[in-house]
């Protein structure tokens, strides 16, 4: 936000300067990033003094070109040559002399230098007014007064407007201010802090009259929550012409380009006051001005000539014949003033500061307007604003007030009440200010104090601090105002050391991202929020289970994800199409569901493996990724948290194409396996993918806090392998289920290491190849206990069709 120092000091007397004042607002929380300087016209006219031509001759080589002899006032006439046909003894003419900087119609600069044209020297030049940027005529030379002496400064004739301008970097939480006076206000509590106590000099408004009773527009607020407080008033018989110097440089100077002396007053007081206004052409009125939200679907054309597509919920403007502007956010294209505007109504309103964003983000609208009333304006001064502005269009674009202002205030907005304990504002702030300062600065900041007591205030907030509604809003104010560097630092230093378990999250979350990390894997953050629509893809997630957002961003940024899988997919086909297909990711993140009894979070480990298992090299031969290295990535997990009593069970989920998944108990820990090519072909993956996903919570709750030791086996575990012919429709799931009945102590994992569908193999059947592990924990077993055990799985097997290869 820019502020212009001498719009500033309209306000408050300031004795310092710009670089004392922006320390102290930077000290108050209002940042100050840049000062800069400002002139009405670029270079300030710098070296351009007022000339008199003494002698004025033709060039002896030019016909076009005159000689002349010019006084500067200085009792050394220099000669210039001018080509302008307007020259002529006795003018007084503003004259650039050598080394004097200007600045073309673009901005660029460019130095005045002796020189030689046509054979004549010349040592200067005599200015037209395009060359000075005082306007666009270039028929000719600026001829002067007569009564002005030779060697004026031509910036004092001119009264060249110079600034300083401070851009403040405001946070989002300071609507008070966003304006010259909010920010005087701030300056106010500032200086009297430092036992200043200058006086803040608002707008007087004492000479509003109602000129003529004669062109009144009735108002009908419909919505009061959309519109609290609405008020209007006609102003006629006006002039649509350039506003004057003094008004269009306070609007340059703090990036405004002046557009019509009407809509350049709603601007100076919107700037001024923080009051956002707004001028209708009242003969473009039919009938009553209606404050209300109109049928979806509505078509509407904005002054920037956009039609935009109105949304039900959109406050607007109206006539009894339609829509006449975006309330709060955008004029309409047939309502605005024009040149040939001469009466019109203007309009000051507090609207609801939700409804305001909705609407400006919805239709990705942000104006000076919408800035203000979607954070919080004042909505005390509504009716004031509105004196102010009308005063000065009638200074500047003559006319007469011919209505009543119409004041629309149902349900006034109350100012807030908060108790302030003082031993909390020691507390919070670490240091003991006087009850009296505390005072003093609440005060300066038009809080009132209703009631004290030794333990603390009661207190009164302005409607416009809406930042400042608790407590600890009330410490911040009285900390930042106080000065934070005058909090002063105790030379002791506390220091505690916390005794954390060793299986907190953070510190396991290290530990195994570290050896991911080791493994070649790639650790990745992906935005929690997504498309609802990738629901869809999955029968594990449901629609009704979305956790939406109430304002996105977009439709893509609409729901938090329930699951990591998509996002995931998201990262793998983008680095996939930048040519980057040989990846290990991995991610920590939470996953998001809205259940009949309440939200829920889960935390995920997920790991991510697509292409080669390792970058070409000379030395190694490529080799892809398989199912059996990512199983040993998700083992080692296991190993290094000691958690090794883990089972083999089937994958649940349906958007794996083959899966399993290590449980301990009857809890899952983790879920692997390839991606169904359904879902990668959505992404536009045409590689394998592997994937894994951990219960993290669970695995917290499992994992011990104490280290544990093992004896290594006594009796050795034997392993058998069997390599099926099956029809296509049968699953590791049926003979997990076939196997772990047949054999209930003895067989401690059953494994599926290898899948093959293709060539070679009849039509409608597919391979799978399976381990078995076996061990007796109290013997030896011998080789006819096994084969007794391996000959009752393949007779259990063939009961599912299955052949032995």
């Amino acid at each position: 936000m820019r502020i212009s120092y001498n719009w500033l000091k309209q306000f408050i007397k300031l004795d310092s300067s710009s670089e004392e004042t922006a320390a102290l607002l930077t000290d108050l929380g209002l940042e100050v990033e840049v000062v800069e300087k400002y002139q009405s016209i670029k270079g300030g006219l710098e070296g351009i003094v007022v000339g008199e031509i003494k002698t004025c001759i033709q060039h002896p080589d030019a016909d076009r070109l005159k000689i002349t002899t010019v006084d500067l006032g200085d009792g050394n006439p220099i000669q210039i040559v001018c080509g302008a046909s307007n020259v002529a003894v006795g003018q007084k003419v503003p004259v650039a002399s050598i080394g004097t900087n200007l600045f073309d119609k673009d901005g660029n600069e460019f130095q005045i230098k002796k020189g030689k044209i046509r054979g004549q020297e010349s040592h200067g030049m005599i200015c037209a007014e395009d060359e000075l940027g005082l306007g666009e005529n270039h028929d000719g030379i600026m001829i002067l007064d007569d009564s002005l002496q030779a060697g004026t400064l031509f910036s004092k004739v001119m009264n060249i407007e110079s600034d300083e301008v401070f851009e403040i970097g405001l946070t989002p939480n300071r609507a008070d201010a966003m304006s010259h006076w909010g920010i005087a206000r701030d300056l106010r509590a500032g200086l009297v802090q430092k036992n200043v106590h200058p006086e803040l000099i608002t707008p007087s408004v004492t000479s509003f009259r109602v000129d003529k009773r004669t062109f009144k527009i009735d108002v009908e607020v419909k919505d009061i929550k959309l519109a609290p407080r609405y008020c209007g008033v006609t102003i006629s018989g006006i002039t649509v012409k350039p506003s004057p110097d003094w008004l269009q440089n306070r609007l340059k100077a703090i990036g405004l380009t002046p557009k019509n002396n009407i809509v350049d007053a709603t601007n100076y007081v919107l700037h001024e006051l923080g009051q956002p206004l707004h001028a209708f052409d009242a003969n473009k009125i039919n009938g009553k001005i209606i404050v209300k939200t109109i049928e979806s679907g509505t078509k509407f054309k904005t002054l920037d000539d956009v039609e935009r597509i109105l949304h039900e919920e959109d406050l607007m403007i109206c006539d009894e014949k339609g829509p006449l502007c975006i309330a709060g956010v955008f004029g309409g294209k047939n309502s605005g003033v024009t040149e040939n505007t001469s009466n019109i109504f203007l309009e000051s309103a507090y609207f609801n500061p939700v409804s305001i964003r909705k609407t400006a983000k919805r239709h990705s609208l942000s104006t000076d307007a919408s800035f203000r009333f979607e954070r919080g304006i004042d909505p005390t001064i509504t009716e004031y604003a509105l004196k102010r502005a009308a005063i000065l269009i009638k200074e500047i674009a003559g006319g007469e007030i011919t209505s009543d202002i119409v004041d629309i205030y149902q349900k006034k907005i109350e100012d807030f009440t908060v108790l302030l304990n003082f031993n909390k504002v020691n507390k919070i702030i670490g240091q003991e200010i006087p009850k009296e300062t505390i005072k003093k600065i609440l005060v300066s900041l038009d809080i009132k104090v209703n009631s004290v007591s030794d333990a603390g205030l009661g207190l009164i907030i302005p409607a416009y601090r809406v930042d400042v509604q608790r407590e600890i809003d009330v410490i911040e104010e009285i900390l930042r105002v106080y000065g934070y560097n005058n909090i002063e630092f105790t030379k002791k230093l506390n220091a505690t050391v916390s005794n954390s378990s060793r299986t907190e999250d953070y510190k396991v979350q290290n530990i195994i991202a570290n050896q991911l990390n080791s493994l070649g894997f790639y650790e990745m953050m992906a935005n929690s929020l997504t498309t609802p629509d990738y629901v869809k893809l999955s029968d594990d997630l449901k629609e009704e289970f979305n956790v939406m957002m109430l304002n996105p961003l977009s439709n893509d940024l609409s729901a938090m994800r329930q699951s990591l899988l998509f996002s995931g997919l998201e990262a793998v086909s983008y680095n996939i199409n930048r040519r980057n297909a040989d990846l290990k990711l991995f991610e920590f993140g939470k996953s998001y569901h809205k259940m009949p009894s309440g939200y829920d979070e889960n935390k995920h480990l997920t790991l991510f493996v697509s292409g080669n298992r390792q970058n070409e090299m000379w030395t190694n031969s490529q080799k892809p990724s398989d199912f059996f290295l990512f199983k040993g990535y998700v083992e080692t997990i296991f190993s290094r948290l000691s958690l090794q009593k883990t089972k083999t069970l089937p994958a649940v989920s349906d958007v794996f194409g083959e899966g399993i998944a290590f449980a301990i108990g009857n809890d899952v820990l983790v879920e692997m396996g390839t991606i169904k090519k359904s879902i990668l072909k959505h992404f536009d993956i045409k590689q394998t993918v592997y994937y894994a996903d951990f219960n993290w919570n669970l695995i917290l709750k499992l994992i011990s806090n104490k280290i544990k030791f093992q004896d290594i086996p006594k009796y050795p575990e034997v392993r058998r392998d069997l390599s099926l012919l099956l029809d296509r429709n049968v699953t590791f799931d049926s003979l997990y289920a076939v196997a772990s009945q047949t054999e209930k102590s003895l067989l401690k994992e059953i494994s599926l290491f290898d899948v093959y569908e293709g060539k070679n193999l009849p039509e409608g059947k597919k391979s799978y190849a399976l381990s078995f592990h076996i061990q007796d924990t109290t013997k030896t077993l011998t080789d006819d206990q096994i084969d007794k055990i391996m000959n009752k799985l393949k007779l259990n097997f063939e009961k599912l069709g299955a052949v032995l290869r």
